[in-house]
């Protein structure tokens, strides 16, 4: 069996340096050059998994396909590598302690005392080796290489453990199986007006003093590092000049692996892992022709995000990545305007009637509106004046989760004239309930009791805008993160008054896609389609969201069920070097169809004879 290559990326001086989009990038260059390559992260909290802690703590939640809640990190490593991961990947400190005080009452170390070292430790390196052999690219046997992500800075407390275990690990698997990459900070001072390096010496220095010293150090900076600054970190940090590389700030993260592939860092991570025989030119064409068309759109289109956590974006991550990939498939320049949903309330008209306005005329000036998924009964009213508006006044819509919930309460107090109308969640009294409590969930713990993970949704109606912006499939399969659902015994009222559940659970009673078939484009979901989304493989109804803003939904959809479309001028989205199709989130494909008929080409995409679409 071929030996597993391990890359360590940690960070110093400061936190939120990018260390995630880093690891993400370095696979994403590994990968490049025909390396298979799996990620971990580890995140030193105590806390089990991400899932019960607020978006303003640690960002958003990210799911993955096995239900598991985790950092949002392994969402950037899902989405540059296009990968599968499991809730394995994210090591955090409670698993690791769970882990071992569950042996230890089983009595599986025999009496001994139970220590950090080297119990906790062991366990810490037993983990990583299981992990990383898993395949996760949907092929057979274990990755070529295994990047690890350290959370944190070095010199924190909780990172302790797994300081020392990486430090024995390192010296475990030997050198030619191990490079450590630390991630720091190079500041000017503005008074000064020079590139700074004595913060990483002093970051190297802590690292060096743990036991762990850098093949390659990742220098976070404004711009790029003046050789003479890297000269001295050299001198000082010991490391090589080739393996001093400069991350500094560029227009989107999509950057970050060019860079890294100018700088030739992938030929020092090689080096460093003796795998001289992959040392060439990553093949990154299909990247850089998906960068060059981001960064030459300049066609806006506006959508609004009414939520609860606006103030911090990583709170809304996936959503916000998921809304890019659209709107780069559609030739589009994405902005997004911020609109905190307790600022359409009446309540702020009454006590800020400035901020109120705002919010509004943010809302009436967007070309869509997104309602993102959230828990709690904060800004809920104003989250249903949203829907309220979208539907009145024909404004695009996409509901997720909440979001979702969100409009079927709003079509029941307006529509139905239920006034009291509303979600267990908020109102366990009312006489109405339109969204009730899964049967299934607990009303007691709440970490990771949840309908999580992926779950089939079988699609009711064909003549549908979801059925076809999903390409006429039968069913799909989508990420999930709800303990509340759509009351089944108001559904044939609400379908009476006009809304349509057009996707269901393989039972039937459990709503998972609505739509107002009278309206342009007002669709809920009840999963979290924006875990899936990728570069150039963009979620369905993320696609129709950002196309029914820009006026380009009808083109979609006919070339979703037409044969033989010919392009129309509506149809402005970028073309990709490589045209592939993706169903329900498996292996790419080429584009071929299954009767084995030859694709025809046209300037934006590919059509086949036998209806299957414009693919762009």
């Amino acid at each position: 069996m071929k030996e597993m290559k391990y890359v360590l990326v940690t960070g110093g001086v400061v936190s939120g340096l990018g260390k995630g989009v880093t690891a993400s990038s370095i696979g994403v260059v590994l990968k490049a050059c025909g390396l298979r390559v799996t990620s971990i992260k580890i995140d030193p909290y105590l806390n089990t998994d991400a899932g019960t802690m607020s978006p303003f703590e640690h960002g958003e939640v990210f799911v993955l396909d096995d239900g598991g809640e985790v950092d949002l990190d392994l969402g950037n490593y899902e989405r540059f590598l296009d990968i599968k991961l499991t809730r394995d990947n994210n090591i955090t400190t409670g698993k690791i302690y769970q882990y071992v005080i569950d042996k230890e009452r089983r009595g599986d170390y025999l009496g001994k005392t139970v220590q950090v070292v080297p119990h906790i430790t062991d366990a810490i390196q037993e983990w990583i080796e299981r992990v990383a052999i898993v395949p996760v690219d949907g092929k057979e046997g274990p990755a070529d290489v295994c990047v690890i992500e350290l959370g944190g800075t070095i010199g924190d407390i909780e990172s302790m453990p797994f300081i020392e275990a990486l430090g024995q690990f390192s010296y475990r698997v030997g050198p030619g199986n191990f490079c450590l990459i630390h991630v720091s900070l190079v500041p000017v001072l503005n008074v000064v007006g020079e590139q700074k390096t004595k913060p990483t010496q002093h970051s190297v220095r802590g690292l060096r003093g743990l036991g762990l010293t850098p093949n390659i150090l990742a220098c976070r900076s404004a711009s790029p590092l003046d050789e003479n600054v890297k000269e001295k970190l050299s001198q000082f940090c010991h490391v090589p000049i080739a393996n001093i590389v400069t991350l500094y700030d560029v227009p989107n993260i999509w950057h970050i692996p060019l860079l890294l592939r100018d700088q030739k860092a992938h030929n020092a991570i090689l080096r460093a892992l003796n795998l001289q025989s992959n040392m060439r030119e990553p093949m990154l064409k299909e990247w850089t022709s998906m960068v060059k068309v981001s960064d030459s759109l300049r066609d806006p289109v506006r959508i609004a995000m009414v939520g609860k956590y606006t103030g911090l974006s990583d709170s809304y991550l996936s959503v916000l990545k998921a809304l890019l990939h659209a709107s780069v498939y559609c030739g589009k320049k994405l902005i997004v305007d911020w609109v905190t949903s307790t600022d359409l309330e009446d309540n702020t008209a009454q006590e800020e009637p400035l901020v109120h306005d705002a919010a509004w005329n943010l809302l009436k000036g967007a070309d869509g509106i997104l309602v993102p998924g959230g828990f709690g009964d904060r800004g809920v009213q104003g989250k249903i004046l949203a829907a309220k508006y979208a539907r009145e006044k024909n404004k695009p819509y996409l509901g997720i989760c909440l979001g979702m919930q969100i409009a079927v309460i709003e079509f029941s107090r307006n529509v139905l004239n239920l006034q009291d109308a509303n979600s267990t969640e908020f109102d366990p009294n009312t006489k109405n309930p339109c969204v009730i409590f899964m049967p299934e969930g607990s009303k007691t713990h709440m970490g990771g009791t949840m309908r999580l993970g992926s779950r089939r949704t079988y699609f009711q109606v064909k003549d549908c805008k979801s059925a076809k912006l999903y390409r006429n499939v039968a069913y799909v399969d989508e990420r999930h993160r709800h303990r509340y659902e759509i009351n089944p015994d108001l559904v044939i009222k609400l379908e009476r008054s006009g809304l349509a559940f057009v996707g269901k659970d393989e039972s039937g009673k459990r709503m998972e896609i609505v739509e107002l078939p009278t309206h342009p484009y007002y669709v809920g979901v009840q999963f979290h389609p924006e875990f899936k989304s990728r570069p150039g493989k963009p979620s369905a109804v993320f696609v129709g969201l950002i196309a029914a803003s820009c006026g380009q939904l009808d083109a979609i959809l006919k070339s979703h069920g037409c044969d033989n479309l010919q392009p129309t001028k509506q149809d402005t989205r970028p073309v990709f070097p490589a045209q592939m199709i993706y169903v329900n989130g498996h292996a790419p494909k080429r584009l071929s169809n299954e009767n084995g008929h030859v694709p025809k080409r046209l300037p934006n995409g590919t059509y086949y004879a036998n209806g299957n679409g414009v693919h762009a």
